[in-house]
């Protein structure tokens, strides 16, 4: 989470780069499962803007 918490359209946080049930299972996802989130994330981050990270 980087505190920017607005779901766009396509139901992509704007802010993190996460899907809404990304976000709500998070909590429930062991290690493992939050670094393929956070991958995810990074690719929809890039996609969305190439200049981010």
């Amino acid at each position: 989470c980087v505190s920017i918490c607005a779901l766009g359209d396509d139901d992509i946080c704007i802010g993190c780069h996460r899907s809404a049930r990304e976000i709500a299972d998070w909590v429930l996802l062991g290690d493992e499962e939050r670094r393929a989130v956070l991958a995810r994330a990074a690719v929809r981050a890039r996609r969305n803007n190439p200049f981010a990270f």
